[in-house]
């Protein structure tokens, strides 16, 4: 199993919009990636990012409501990836042992194994496979894989407070879905929800199937994205400070920017108020880990209005601000001391105190 992992590892794609995170996975020859529908649902841009290209912008080519289906560009400037097998053909059975693989924004690259515990759970008129493998609502989008290292399905989507079920588009509905688009020869296209057709913006009649009359709704269709309220402001003051603010996006009220070394996570909890801002400098080291601690618990005493901390093995300067204050004027001030503090206290944790850049920072 290890040899299709570590290939799996490389073409699975971290997808966040403002909306919601999922998993996508890079398709070689097609040169797509393929994800769900509900990912990427009103959104013309989404942002990916994988182990072996950085963070960028990719463009939802073809909605698929009805098998919650999206195909996005694949990533540009990168090495090569490499290529998966589509398992068409197979046939699932009950009790076939499968791995359901994942890697939403924010954690982990996730392998969950199991087996089929059903080949035809049909739902909505489609037969999907059910699993029991442990899965969350991040891995949405991500492929279902069987011992052979081959695509089988799409994992789709999850019970409620079920435990451990999860259904999985077969693959044979993914493998007709690219023959179709890629039939229209077009760059925008969507499945109609009536008549199944696939439509495009070359065929489309003002919004409209041009084989059924139904409404259809191409990729991007929606109004843009525009925050409101807090978030709004939180957009500006990334802004502001020189980041590109779409690429920051990563989930629902959640940005990600990276300043000089330090990685910053911002989230916004609209119950509470709360704007928080993590910048995590760097990671502890394996050896004389009490002076380290020492020194924290010293400079806390004196960060005004910053924390250091520790979760797990990472090292933390955060910052919060409760939203009836924070402006554009504080947010300002806010921020730029924490990228100072941040770029100052990663250099004296690890070079004074052993503490270890994090993979692909430097000083």
């Amino acid at each position: 199993m290890s040899d299709f992992i570590d290939t799996y590892r490389d073409i699975i794609v971290q997808i966040a919009t403002p909306y919601s995170t999922g998993t996508g996975f890079f398709l070689k020859d097609r040169g797509l990636i393929v994800t769900n529908h509900h990912v990427v649902e009103g959104n013309r841009e989404v942002v990916i990012e994988g182990a072996r290209f950085k963070k960028q912008l990719a463009t939802v080519r073809y909605a698929d409501r009805k098998y919650d289906l999206a195909f996005l560009d694949g990533p540009t400037n990168g090495p090569e990836l490499p290529e998966v097998q589509l398992g068409v053909g197979k046939n699932p059975r009950e009790r076939d042992p499968v791995t359901a693989i994942g890697h939403p924004f924010g954690l982990k690259f996730s392998v969950k194994s199991g087996i089929i515990s059903s080949a035809r759970e049909v739902m909505n008129n489609i037969p999907y496979l059910h699993i029991d493998a442990a899965l969350n609502p991040g891995n949405s989008g991500g492929p279902l894989v069987d011992n052979d290292g081959d695509v089988i399905g799409v994992n789709t989507f999850i019970i409620q407070n079920g435990d451990n079920i999860g259904f999985s588009l077969p693959v044979h509905f993914l493998s007709d879905s690219l023959e179709d688009f890629l039939k229209t020869s077009a760059d925008n296209a969507c499945r109609c929800s009536a008549c199944s057709n696939v439509v495009s913006e070359k065929t489309v009649d003002k919004g409209f199937c041009s084989f059924c009359g139904n409404r259809v709704q191409l990729p991007g269709s929606v109004d843009e994205y525009l925050p409101t309220g807090v978030p709004r402001t939180i957009e500006a003051l990334i802004t502001k400070t020189g980041h590109d603010v779409q690429l920051s996006r990563s989930g629902p009220n959640c940005w990600e920017i990276q300043q000089g070394s330090a990685k910053i996570n911002i989230t916004y909890h609209d119950k509470s108020g709360l704007m928080a801002a993590d910048a995590v400098l760097c990671q502890l080291p394996k050896e004389n880990i009490k002076p380290l601690y020492e020194y924290l618990l010293r400079e806390n005493f004196s960060t005004e209005a910053l924390t250091l901390s520790v979760h797990e093995q990472d090292i933390l300067l955060s910052l919060i601000i409760y939203d009836r204050y924070l402006n554009e004027e504080t947010g300002m001030q806010a921020l730029q001391r924490l990228f100072e503090k941040a770029d100052y206290y990663d250099n004296v944790l690890v070079e004074q105190y052993g503490a270890q850049w994090p993979t692909g920072a430097e000083g």
